[in-house]
């Protein structure tokens, strides 16, 4: 056991979804796992293994933000050995042209969080996806007609921001959209040589103010997690 994952060595397999919302953890087991066995519960942070199309794959909840998702992911690497983890999440658009539900894939994440700061002194590092993944995901979803994005995404460390405005200097930059945990995804991942991808599907947008339901951005986002297991 770690820290924060209750599991023995050999619970946890290669690869590993990450939702932030541990209830959408447990939906992805239900709904795409056979005999998926739950291996955490700890803070309420369900943690699944179970098999999809004959391999065998994981899935842990992470919370919210950088911070919470890297003490998941330097356990379930230093620990538990994963080699690969995708991030499954929610995004707000920044663009006109994606909307509600639509798939993003971040290649690249900028981000408003101080977690390089420290390494990178009066340098910028730029945190980026895993190519092989990053392919599998592009190739299977071309195969299966599902419409995707891919670019530059923010990992913001506020959810609420004082300026409602502030995502247009993003936007006119080219960043797709805004969430909270890909960059420190992707750093952690750069450190320990293992390799990541962020898959998002849009649950609001900053431009039109439209939003999905608490219940639909837990359960509905089924695409997003068909493109995650292709990478398997």
């Amino acid at each position: 056991m770690s820290v924060h994952i209750a599991a023995q060595q050999g619970d946890i397999a290669e690869t590993v979804l990450l939702p932030g919302d541990p209830m959408r953890a447990k939906w992805i087991a239900e709904t795409f796992f056979e005999n998926p066995v739950c291996y955490n519960k700890i803070r309420g942070m369900y943690g699944y293994t179970g098999m999809y199309k004959g391999k065998r794959v994981s899935v842990q909840g992470t919370g919210m933000g950088i911070p919470s998702t890297l003490i998941y992911c330097h356990e379930l690497i230093n620990d538990y050995k994963v080699k690969n983890l995708i991030r499954v999440g929610s995004a707000g658009s920044y663009q006109k042209d994606i909307h509600l539900r639509d798939i993003v894939i971040a290649m690249s994440a900028s981000a408003t969080s101080g977690i390089n700061n420290a390494r990178f002194v009066n340098a910028d590092y730029s945190p980026t996806a895993n190519f092989e993944l990053f392919l599998k995901a592009v190739e299977y979803a071309k195969e299966h007609h599902i419409s995707i994005k891919a670019g530059n995404v923010l990992s913001s460390d506020e959810f609420y921001d004082d300026d409602p405005s502030s995502y247009k200097h993003w936007a006119d930059f080219g960043v797709l959209c805004v969430e909270m945990e890909a960059a420190g995804l992707y750093t952690i991942a750069a450190k320990f040589n293992v390799k990541a991808l962020t898959i998002l599907t849009i649950s609001d947008s900053l431009i039109t103010g439209e939003r999905t339901s608490s219940t639909e951005r837990e359960t509905t986002f089924g695409k997003m997690i068909e493109i995650a297991l292709a990478t398997l």
